[in-house]
Order: structure tokens, then C-alpha cells, then sequence
């Protein structure tokens, strides 16, 4: 049984799309769901979320209809899950730990592993429950240190074992994950010493971005028409031309409406990649009712983790799939509110492929040269060019401009070429000057 609540300035269209996603994740985490409940509110009652009555006609509909769960669209306090459970008679859920199962099912790197038990463990952790004094570690008394009467207890309970072990386990976990980010750190700073473009796959979960990356590099990546079938970031390299110019490829974890925090914090520092990349490619199911919700949700994540500020590529997938119509009329609307063209592409048919190449070729910085320049003071506009989108490396003034020695873009070398001690089109590239 699942349950949503319709708050003011939602719509009922609003929920019940909630409600298909809560549905489409429960048929991933293997569930089948038998009947839905939706109650209007102003708020959810602090103690059930749903009114007293409403809980007293769940009781009813969900013995009626022989469900063995029930699951809210929403995250419960521990509290209300506990409340809820003894009205309901059965086991109570909610949508995070839904999304906790399906990552768990999912997750196969050691990282990716280490990150769904520490969100699984700091979901369970404020559960725990008491079992009263049958479970006491330590006797009083005498045995406690002979402090006597008023002072024999029942010692330490089971649930300030299971406590202590969990905090030093979520402990343990943040160490692991910290020395895979020095790794991942560590990677990432070589690519950056070589020039390497790195574009991002980002968007909601099934867009299609392992079949998208499949489709322009050839990988193998696991692809399933299942909520979040990918889980652990896969880097592939693509070629963007016969030049023997290459860009990285990320496919990251997809996103979701009410991602829980706990897992952003948890998978942080592998969606913060999506922060160092040159241009983030948002795939978005174009095939999808609420394409444009997913698009908003997706971009509350970016902002959450600091990515956005990355320049982003729109990229309507799934075009064999929806009207053309309508994709056209989503794109329309796109462009007006992002000044930029979305690419429509099919990653099962090949549609449009080669015009995201061309996109990509475009929207990424290209060959980055470096350029000894003396920029007169009246310039001051090519001096914030470099420093927007290329590396400073040294910067002095003197009386009559600002000298500059800094690795840019071809672009960008063609628009301070008039203030260049030498023209780095003209001599033999340096070692360190390699394609992206």
C-alpha cells in the first residue's frame, strides 16, 4: 500500500506522479504494490502524518486488500514510523528507505558499497529501539562498582551497544571513503596536468545516460529499463575527432525527487566530480510526462553538491520513444529560459548522435596552449577572459598593461594574438601541450 500526502499549492496531478515514481522504485526493489491512498492537508500531523481518521481507515484498507507493507511518499520521523506501525498493524516504510534498498541491491564497487551502508546506517541509527531491561549488559550493585543503593540499575542497555557499534562503524566507513576520494583526487589532478576534457553525464534516474554512453563510446555499461540500474560513476573515453582530440566521459549516479540527504552526503564525492568537469551533459527522458519537474529536481542536487556553476549541455534523449511534437514544444521551452539549443538525440536508434558530437566539440574549452602576453591596461577585458577560461600561471603589471603567462584555449589565443610575445601556433607544442 502506498500513501501520499496532497499539501497546499500541489496538485492532485502532482501526487499521483509522485506516487507513479514511488510505485516504478518498489517494482525495482522487487515489490508489487496493490492500492494507493491520497490525503489532503494542510500539514502532516507531527505524531501520524496522516489524520487520526485516515490512519484508522488505512487499518481497514490495508487488512482488506492483505497488503504486508505500507509505504509513504515521504520520509518519516522515526516517531511517526513507530506511531504509525502500531495503528497500522503492519510494517511501515517510506520512500527513503526504498531508495536505500534499491542502492544497496545496486551498489558492486567497494565505494560505491561503503556509501550506500553509511546512508543505510545513519537512516537506521535514530530507529534503534529500547527493549527494556531484559537486554542489560551490566549488573548493579556490588558488580557496578559497589556504589550500592540507589545506584544498582539496569546498566548498559542492547541499544547502547548497537549505538556505539554503529557510530564506530559510520566511522570507520567515512575513513574508507576518504581515502578513495585521494585516489579519485589524485586522478583527477592528472587529468588536469594533461589537458583532459571531462564532460559529465548527469540527469534523473533511466534517462538513458548508460545508453548514451554506450552509444558514443562503445562500452559495454550495464543498461536496464530499472530505476537507478547505476550506481558506481563509469569514466570512458570518447574521441570527438579524426585530430585525435579526446574528452572523458563520467556517467554518474541518476537522481531523483526527494533524493534523501543522507545519501547526498554519503555519494558526495563521487557526484562531486560532476563539479570538476569541463561540461555537464543533462540527460533528460524527453519521452517523460514530467520532463521538466526532473529537470528542476535534478538541478537542486547540482546546486546542493556545487556543480551549478559547470556550464550544462541539455541532451532530450529517448526521442524514439515520444511524440515529436511535444519534444519539439519542450525544446522551445528550454531554449527560451536557457538561451541554448538542447541536442535531441536516441540512444537506442542513433538520432541526432552526431550532432551531440558536434555540440561537444563546441561547448568544451578544446587544445589549451600556453601564451606570454603583455595586455595594455585599455584591455582589461582580455585579462578577465583568461582568467575565465583559462590557468593564470603568472601575473605582474607594469607601467603600461599586465603581463601574462597562462595555459588557454585556441579561442582564446586567437583573441589575444596582437598582444602575444610569441604565436604558440607557430612553434613545435611542448611536451605538456597534448590534445584534451
Amino acid at each position: 500500500m502506498i500513501v501520499g500526502v496532497q499539501l497546499p499549492g500541489v496538485t492532485g496531478a502532482e501526487v499521483e506522479a509522485s506516487l507513479d515514481e514511488l510505485e516504478a522504485l518498489l517494482d525495482t526493489a522487487g515489490a508489487e504494490v496493490l492500492d494507493r491512498v491520497v490525503q489532503r492537508r494542510e500539514a502532516p500531523d507531527s505524531a501520524t502524518y496522516l489524520g487520526r481518521g485516515k490512519v484508522g481507515e488505512l487499518h481497514d484498507l490495508v487488512a482488506e486488500v492483505g497488503a504486508d507493507a505500507v509505504v509513504f511518499d515521504d520520509e518519516l520521523s522515526p516517531a511517526q514510523q513507530r506511531t504509525l506501525e502500531e495503528h497500522v498493524r503492519q510494517k511501515v516504510l517510506d520512500r527513503t528507505i526504498v531508495i536505500l534498498d534499491i542502492f544497496a541491491q545496486h551498489a558492486t564497487s567497494r565505494e560505491g558499497k561503503a556509501q550506500v551502508e553509511l546512508a543505510q546506517l545513519g537512516y537506521l541509527l535514530p530507529r534503534l529501539r529500547g527493549w527494556g531491561t531484559a537486554l542489560s549488559r551490566q549488573a548493579g550493585g556490588q558488580a557496578a562498582g559497589g556504589v550500592g543503593i540507589g545506584g544498582r540499575g539496569p546498566g548498559e542497555t542492547q541499544l547502547e551497544v548497537d549505538r556505539r557499534r554503529i557510530m564506530r562503524r559510520i566511522n570507520k566507513l567515512k575513513r574508507d571513503l576518504k581515502g578513495y576520494a585521494q585516489v579519485r583526487e589524485t586522478k583527477s589532478a592528472e587529468r588536469e596536468r594533461s589537458n583532459v576534457e571531462v564532460a559529465a553525464l548527469v540527469g534523473y534516474t533511466n534517462a538513458g545516460k548508460s545508453s548514451l554512453l554506450n552509444r558514443l563510446t562503445g562500452a559495454d555499461v550495464l543498461v536496464e529499463d530499472r530505476l537507478f540500474a547505476t550506481l558506481d560513476a563509469t569514466v570512458r573515453r570518447l574521441e570527438l575527432d579524426e585530430g585525435g582530440r579526446d574528452v572523458v566521459l563520467t556517467d554518474t549516479v541518476g537522481f531523483v525527487a526527494k533524493l534523501p540527504h543522507g545519501l547526498v552526503e554519503a555519494f558526495k564525492s563521487t557526484l562531486e566530480e560532476s563539479a570538476d568537469a569541463d561540461l555537464l551533459l543533462h540527460v533528460v527522458d524527453a519521452s517523460h510526462p514530467e520532463a521538466e519537474a526532473q529537470i528542476v529536481a535534478v538541478r537542486e542536487v547540482l546546486e546542493e553538491i556545487g556543480a551549478d556553476a559547470v556550464p550544462e549541455q541539455i541532451v532530450l534523449n529517448k526521442a524514439d520513444l515520444a511524440d515529436r511534437a511535444d519534444v519539439d514544444a519542450l525544446a522551445r521551452r528550454l531554449r527560451t529560459e536557457l538561451g541554448s539549443e538542447p541536442v535531441v538525440v536516441s540512444a537506442v536508434t542513433g538520432e541526432g548522435i552526431e550532432d551531440l558530437r558536434e555540440r561537444l566539440r563546441y561547448r568544451l574549452p578544446g587544445r589549451r596552449l600556453r601564451i606570454s602576453a603583455h595586455v595594455p591596461y585599455s584591455r582589461g577585458d582580455l585579462v578577465a577572459l583568461v582568467h575565465r577560461r583559462g590557468t593564470v600561471l603568472k601575473e605582474a603589471h607594469d607601467d603600461v598593461g599586465t603581463e601574462l603567462i597562462a595555459d588557454v584555449d585556441e579561442d582564446a589565443v586567437l583573441e589575444l594574438r596582437e598582444f602575444l610575445d610569441e604565436d604558440p601556433f607557430e612553434r613545435p607544442p611542448e611536451p605538456w601541450e597534448s590534445e584534451a
